[in-house]
């Protein structure tokens, strides 16, 4: 960071105010000086505060009127129902990779020894004798971020390209997951994911219920009952939803997953239908349908959905590896300048002696491996790549390849009672890459009976 002086000690210096006249008129023009860059300062930060604010602003949830088939009206814009798990889009890529890299403490040394060879006095050597391990290991992060990035890239599409039926007044079409408003009538299918939060109104069983898989949502992997509404049960034809006149109002999104508030109203009756509404009359999104074909009205969609919600945004994931190589340059970098400051001392301080120590520490520079980040980098590209080939654990997906490594590092593995089946073969996968001995004590109940598995490696 630069050296800054005010203002004040550059006047102590002169000689030449010391008259009472010339002190009063340093005096204005400094008040003047103050308030044009004050003022100018003031303004800059509150444009961009402003700025900061549009861009970070949310909008307001709010409650809605959903009616039954008419997405035309809704009397606001909702998000769409598209799914994103990317960290970057195409603006952001290279500053943000460029930012999760140059935090490390190894990354930006080198940057600032590369840096520094554009300096005249400081040169030692070529250019690229710095610049070409620097960029070959930013080449190597930038193109592993990349694959990451396009595979999740891959997962949102085929989530959102799939298709479902839409009912409509002229009969079924079919829609992309990613095309569905809120007000649309959607038919799912038994083994089908829900694609929204949707209202219950109707099911092909005749007890007017159906069950749901909630395993992606709160990791319990019981079915629950859910009841459609009985109003729209009890009509005769799936076409009849289209000859009603009635609407859901629902509460605004929120995070609980374990209750809603809503109505159903239906206007065109005499009198009036109000059926109240609770969280047994709907369908959250990521669920799966486990009997049955059900219809539901969409009311929440996208970033408003219970599961997107609960969700928090993807991040840049740092193994304890790459923590401690961080550690052990700066611990490096202390023994650098040290070596570089005993040097200068045998020299006695002769000269410009602090330009004779950043050329030493320039000298020095390689006692710090760039060479281990590029070992290392590669290292977690193909042990991502081993463990999606290994043929013991098929069907197993490396999701991010910078924290592969920490399989090695598990000791305990601990699994909630709602889980009723652990691969055993995935224990073993576990237990083989484990550097410490650990016992594992895997309890499977199916019925009223209880296995129970020990395995020791030393």
């Amino acid at each position: 960071m630069p050296l800054m002086m005010s203002e004040e000690g550059f006047e102590n210096d002169e000689s030449d105010y010391h008259t009472l006249p010339r002190a009063r008129t340093a005096r204005r023009r400094r008040g003047l000086e103050r308030f044009v860059c004050g003022g100018w300062k003031l303004l800059c930060t509150s444009c961009c505060d402003w700025l900061v604010n549009i861009c970070q602003r949310k909008r307001e949830l709010k409650a809605r009127t959903v009616w039954l088939g008419c997405p035309e009206k809704c009397e606001e814009k909702h998000p769409r129902n598209s799914i994103k798990n990317q960290k970057y889009n195409i603006f952001t890529f290279i500053p943000g990779v460029l930012y999760e890299q140059f935090k490390f403490f190894l990354n930006l040394y080198f940057l600032v020894v590369s840096c520094s060879q554009f300096v005249p006095a400081l040169k030692i050597g070529y250019l690229y004798t710095y610049w070409a391990p620097l960029g070959f290991v930013l080449a190597v992060t930038i193109m592993r971020e990349a694959i990451d990035e396009f595979r999740r890239f891959q997962r949102d599409k085929e989530v959102n390209s799939q298709l479902y039926s839409k009912l409509t007044v002229r009969g079924k079409v079919q829609v992309k997951s990613s095309d569905i408003q809120v007000g649309d009538l959607i038919i799912v299918e038994k083994n089908q994911r829900i694609p929204s939060d949707m209202v219950f109104l109707r099911t092909s069983e005749k007890a007017g219920s159906c069950f749901i898989r909630t395993d992606q949502l709160d990791g319990e992997t019981d079915w629950k009952l859910k009841v459609a509404v009985s109003c729209t049960q009890r009509l005769p034809a799936l076409g009849d939803l289209f000859s009603i006149s009635a609407y859901v109002y629902a509460q605004k999104p929120q995070l609980d997953i374990h209750s809603f508030e809503g109505t159903f109203t239906r206007e065109d009756s005499d009198p009036p239908i109000h059926e109240s509404l609770s969280i047994e009359n709907t369908l959250w999104a990521n669920t799966i349908v486990a009997s049955g074909t059900v219809i539901g009205v969409v009311i929440y969609t996208g970033k408003e959905t219970r599961s997107v919600m609960n969700t928090s945004n993807p991040k840049n994931k740092v193994g304890l590896l790459d923590l401690e190589l961080n550690q052990l340059t700066k611990a490096l970098f202390v023994a650098l300048v040290a070596l570089s400051v005993v040097m200068v001392t045998l020299q006695g301080f002769v000269g410009p002696w602090y330009r004779s120590l950043f050329r030493f520490l320039l000298l020095f520079s390689y006692i710090i491996p760039i060479s281990l980040r590029v070992n290392l980098d590669m290292g977690k590209a193909a042990y991502g790549w081993m463990i999606m080939k290994d043929e013991s654990i098929p069907g197993t997906v490396v999701r991010t390849s910078t924290i592969p490594e920490e399989l090695g590092r598990l000791v305990y593995l601990l699994t909630d009672k709602t889980h009723d089946c652990v691969s055993v073969s995935n224990l073993a996968f576990l237990l083989k890459r484990s550097p410490t001995s650990l016992t594992v004590t895997v309890k499977h109940s199916s019925d009223s009976r209880v296995l129970r598995i020990k395995m020791k490696v030393y």
